[in-house]
């Protein structure tokens, strides 16, 4: 599957609000995972996301190449400015389903432009570095700029406003800096 990204068809001036999305692996549909990536996705913006995907909805068109739905997926995250990217944690890594999703990007070129926050929960602190390990080279290898370290929740207190304010106070506006200045890049 090609998956150039044109940033001139992908992209906006900045005069239009950011485009958000959210993308979460996880191999149970509508899951906690789901939840968290969006709560710290408007956590970090004061808004809803303009895109939520839902990976595993996808289906078996994961499996393979030119699937319309994943196609559409993919277009989506990659004419987005701002992207929350979750996982469980899984067997101290992040899914399968969510690595399927992103085989289906150009590698160096699928992500650029786009800026990544890569969130995993997990149920205590022993995988906290597996976001940062594993998550965040992969968004950098196809692309994306992840201008802040890689955040992992307790699967059981993400929607506790305490679990993401030390992050947010430090890294909110280097990450909606990032995404300014790419919007501005993509304007000229």
């Amino acid at each position: 599957m090609d998956c150039t990204n044109d940033r001139s068809t992908n992209h906006h001036d900045r005069s239009t609000p950011m485009i958000t999305t959210v993308v979460a692996g996880n191999p149970k549909p509508a899951s906690r995972t789901l939840d968290a990536a969006t709560v710290v996705l408007e956590r970090l913006t004061g808004r809803a996301p303009d895109h939520v995907i839902d990976v595993i909805d996808l289906g078996a068109g994961l499996l393979g190449w030119g699937d319309t739905a994943v196609s559409d997926a993919v277009r989506t995250v990659a004419g987005s400015d701002l992207v929350v990217v979750a996982s469980p944690t899984f067997k101290a890594t992040y899914t399968g389903v969510l690595k399927l999703f992103l085989d289906q990007f150009g590698t160096a070129d699928g992500l650029a432009g786009v800026v990544a926050v890569p969130l995993m929960l997990g149920a205590g602190p022993a995988h906290a570095l597996a976001p940062e390990v594993f998550l965040k080279p992969v968004l950098v290898e196809l692309g994306a700029t992840v201008p802040a370290p890689a955040l992992y929740l307790n699967d059981k207190q993400y929607s506790d406003p305490a679990s993401t304010d030390v992050w947010l106070a430090r890294w909110r506006d280097v990450v909606l800096g990032a995404t300014a200045s790419h919007q501005e890049g993509t304007a000229s």
